[in-house]
């Protein structure tokens, strides 16, 4: 084929020096430069049957492995359809690239009956990400991919959009690409800041920390601060994992709940680590009654939702580190803070998920089985993918331990249906010495369905298990509590199992927990998807 090279090739190399190897979309009339280079700098690319999938696929990948997700898309219609997964992505931060063509130079807003023409493409986008762009040269554009992953290194992680004019994206490119550019540094906590935090957190009896998706690089001395602390963790469900769940000081994710909403406005400090304690999970603001201590990446949370006694602006594991070390040499073993007992943070911790359990057996006990029978077939490291499914928030996330970080995936604050199905394939990409199952309602599995052509193609050992509650049965609830008639919420279903093997997975039908989970194992060791579906009733 030809070696002519242009701007797309130009920003593939560009991608693939900033460590890009995956890239999840659909080629279209206007984006194919940028499909010019990619195989030669090796990027795989992945052909989703439609863009959200692109977009929540790269999502998965990008959740698993901590490193961005590449979307391609071609203009208007394709970018539109990424729109919701971009927006889930930047609720949940969650970085994403997303490329794609706009209208050539000089056309901005003419309305002339370009193809797939917007009134504004990329103004569209920027409502929906962190930042859209739209580089004016060549030189611009491949600027904006290195400027992009360089500013990943030392910001919140969110979904950044390029769009290349056509005229750009398709002209000559002469010469060498110019390398990544070098990232700075996370920010450091100031040594005041670590100095102050020291003396609220040394002096502290009934300390507890609150760890979200902000701690996930943070694992390890997250671990140190709580157990130097003897302080109880409680988790938002994108730090689900982040202190082992089976960890003593572990609450787990239910920052919600009214037990471990008294756990946090009881202690006389309140560590709050990279997390906006967000309306999703906490719809009533706290009113803790000790000192509030917040550590952010993001300077614009320090105060958010609740305001802080001591923001402490710093990378999750530089200011862990420190405060880990500073404890280290003031809480030696044998040495409590005045009126601390021995275990009294595990006395607490348990205390609170306990009662944390007991709510949400009362939410969404009917759920548990599933998670329960799952847990003891599959894998220990298994890799769970969810959905704005009832079985997902009310099942796995409550009941369903992990012992690390990034093993359960599942939209929050956007709280998207369709996610499941296409993250879990993007999440089996990512590590695929890795098993993934996907675990979801009948009502979020339809918003996706076709990518399990997608799955098929790629013949990955992928076990989709569906709880058919008969529709959308979390808005069926919402209008009962409302003393309204369920409506238009009780859905016609196909027959998913046979719909699966049309579209070339394997697909079965079970009649309890303990089938689904042995027919998830089996599905393991398959050479293409398999979709297993449990009618539960409504």
């Amino acid at each position: 084929m030809s070696t002519r090279r242009t701007t797309g090739t130009a920003m593939a190399e560009a991608l693939a020096a900033n460590g890009a190897a995956l890239a999840f979309g659909i080629p279209g009339t206007h984006n194919l430069e940028l499909y010019r280079g990619m195989a030669a700098s090796g990027i795989h690319h992945v052909v989703t049957r439609h863009e959200q999938g692109a977009g929540y696929a790269a999502d998965g990948y990008a959740r698993v492995t901590g490193r961005p997700g590449l979307v391609v898309t071609t203009s208007g219609p394709g970018l539109m359809n990424a729109m919701a997964a971009m927006g889930t992505a930047y609720a949940d931060s969650v970085p994403l690239l997303v490329l794609s063509p706009g209208v050539p130079t000089g056309l901005e807003r003419a309305d002339y009956g370009w193809l797939h023409e917007m009134k504004d493409q990329r103004a569209a986008a920027d409502a929906a990400v962190a930042r859209s762009v739209r580089p004016g040269t060549p030189a611009q554009a491949v600027d904006a991919v290195h400027e992009t992953f360089a500013r990943w290194a030392a910001e919140r992680p969110r979904p950044v959009h390029i769009e290349v004019p056509l005229d750009v994206l398709e002209a000559p490119w002469d010469g060498d690409v110019p390398g990544p550019w070098r990232a700075p540094h996370p920010p450091a906590p100031s040594p005041a800041a670590v100095t102050e935090a020291l003396g609220l957190l040394s002096r502290a009896v009934t300390p507890v920390i609150v760890a979200g998706g902000g701690a996930l690089g943070a694992a390890a001395p997250l671990r140190a601060v709580a157990e130097a602390l003897g302080a109880p963790v409680v988790t938002t469900t994108a730090g689900k994992g982040v202190l082992d769940e089976d960890h003593p000081l572990a609450v787990g994710p239910f920052l919600g709940f009214t037990a471990a909403r008294s756990l946090m406005e009881d202690g006389d400090v309140l560590l709050v680590v990279g997390s906006e304690l967000g309306d999703a999970e906490l719809p009533d603001r706290l009113a803790p009654r000790g000192a509030v201590i917040r550590i952010d990446l993001d300077p614009a949370q320090l105060h958010k939702n609740l305001r802080a006694a001591l923001p402490v602006h710093a990378d999750a594991r530089e200011a862990l580190a420190a405060l880990a070390a500073g404890l280290g040499g003031t809480e030696r073993p044998g040495k409590l803070a005045e009126g601390k007992q021995a275990g009294e943070g595990e006395r607490r911790a348990a205390e609170a998920r306990t009662g944390c359990l007991e709510q949400a057996a009362e939410r969404g006990g009917r759920w548990r089985e599933a998670q329960d029978a799952l847990r003891a077939e599959l894998p220990a490291d298994v890799v769970v993918v969810g959905d704005s499914s009832q079985v997902s928030y009310l099942g796995t996330a409550p009941f369903w331990p992990f012992s690390e970080p990034r093993r359960y995936l599942a939209p929050v604050g956007y709280s998207t249906l369709g996610y499941g199905l296409p993250a879990a394939i993007g999440a089996r990409l990512a590590e695929p010495a890795r098993p993934v199952v996907a675990l979801l309602g009948d009502g979020a599995f339809m918003f996706s369905v076709q990518e399990l052509v997608t799955g098929a193609e790629l013949g990955l050992p992928l076990p989709v298990v569906i709880l058919d509650n008969h529709g959308f049965g979390e808005i069926r609830q919402n209008m009962l509590d409302r003393d309204i008639a369920p409506y238009a919420v009780d859905l016609a279903r196909p027959d998913f199992a046979a719909l699966a093997q049309a579209m070339g997975c394997h697909g079965v039908r079970v009649t309890d927990a303990a089938e689904a989970a042995k027919q998830a194992a089996t599905a393991l060791t398959a050479a293409r998807p398999t979709v297993i579906v449990w009618e539960v009733g409504s």
